[in-house]
């Protein structure tokens, strides 16, 4: 389960027409996926009724691309989640956030970085105490 887990929140974005756009994300998020070399393994992409926002995932083979937006606030939140079991997948995930962030332009954008665990090596450090 080693891997990155990004996390995005961007507010005022520009392209509010697309968080209406069920097909259109879909296409933009397992296009960004495919040419940022990940592998897509199937993908799931709803439209809501009035105000219509979408919440969609890529699933990959890697692990996943979950996207939800708000039209209604001109907002979207996003997860890119990377395994790195076979190989170092960080550069993948973030170029995928870049490509979606440049598609949608938001004007104020929160993203976090996660390094998500390390299953099979020792923690670093001495072992913790028993409390």
């Amino acid at each position: 389960m080693d891997g990155l887990h990004l996390c995005a929140e961007w507010h005022d974005c520009a392209a509010t027409a697309l968080l209406r756009d069920r097909d259109t994300l879909r296409e933009a998020g397992v296009r960004a996926a495919r040419e940022a070399g990940l592998s897509v393994v199937g993908e799931v992409f709803h439209a809501f009724p009035e105000p219509g926002g979408v919440t969609g995932v890529v699933l990959l083979a890697e692990s996943h691309l979950a996207l939800h937006t708000w039209p209604e606030l001109a907002a979207v939140t996003l997860d890119v989640y990377v395994c790195n079991r076979s190989g170092d997948h960080s550069r993948q995930a973030r170029q995928v956030l870049a490509t979606l962030r440049a598609l949608l332009s938001p004007a104020r954008v929160e993203e976090r970085e996660i390094m998500r665990g390390a299953l099979g090596r020792p923690p670093a450090g001495p072992p913790a105490s028993p409390a």
